[in-house]
């Protein structure tokens, strides 16, 4: 748990010196208190993972992966954010209790946004 941190942190802090990330109704950005997770619209997530896509430490090409708790009961929020070569997409899936219930996908795309 502590590497994942001291990789977020290394992944985040050049990105958060200069500016955060807007992808469509999401702002993604780091904690004041520099814990190592991420913040969606200043909410820590419920899960979060970090995925290289080509080598280590590139950070170019890299997925993190999110689950984040909504308002509303028996909801989630399943996030993944892609950055290939510098251009970076967030998905985002609703996630239900019930299998039943139709899936919601969104898709959007990322711009560095001055803090």
């Amino acid at each position: 748990m502590k590497f994942m941190a001291f990789l977020f942190a290394i992944l985040v802090l050049p990105v958060a010196v200069y500016a955060d990330s807007q992808c469509g109704p999401y702002r993604l950005g780091t904690s004041p208190a520099n814990d190592g997770w991420a913040r969606i619209n200043g909410v820590k997530p419920e899960s979060q993972k970090v995925i290289f896509l080509k080598q280590k430490d590139d950070y170019d090409n890299i997925k993190m992966v999110w689950t984040m708790a909504t308002t509303q009961p028996g909801l989630w929020i399943g996030m993944e954010y892609i950055k290939r070569d510098g251009k970076a997409i967030l998905n985002t899936q609703q996630v239900r209790a019930s299998m039943d219930a139709p899936k919601i996908f969104g898709t959007y795309d990322c711009v560095k946004i001055k803090n």
